[in-house]
């Protein structure tokens, strides 16, 4: 089974969307069992470093192997600038975070209708 880096890099960015969005209102309980994932630091950066990671490793190899093409790469840098922001500005949090998925998705479906294009698209061609 092959694993398909956009659909994980696209999901990574969602989930971080819903952290960031549904979070405080749906789990603001944690609190009281000591528990707190909302603003930590070390899972926000964390979840950001995981979307870069997943991201950078499915663009890089879909621009390497595929494409060649660096809408998608600037794209994404672009969305991941945008959650750098929303760490470092926490007045615009909700804004640098829509920016940013919206950002991140749009260079993973792109990467991936670009490499879906390409000649070794086929799920059993080698890497």
């Amino acid at each position: 089974m092959k694993l398909n880096w956009d659909i994980l890099g696209a999901t990574t960015s969602i989930a971080c969307a819903i952290h960031c969005a549904l979070l405080p209102i749906v789990m603001t309980s944690f609190t009281l069992f000591g528990v707190n994932i909302i603003h930590n630091q070390w899972f926000e950066w964390g979840m950001i470093f995981l979307a870069f990671f997943v991201g950078a490793y499915s663009l890089f190899h879909g621009f390497i192997k595929h494409h060649q093409s660096y809408t998608p790469v600037l794209v994404f840098c672009a969305g991941a600038l945008f959650l750098v922001l929303k760490q470092l500005v926490p007045i615009y949090e909700y804004l640098f975070l829509a920016m940013a998925v919206a950002l991140i998705l749009y260079a993973h479906s792109r990467n991936y209708l670009l490499c879906k294009k390409s000649k070794c698209s086929s799920p059993h061609h080698k890497h």
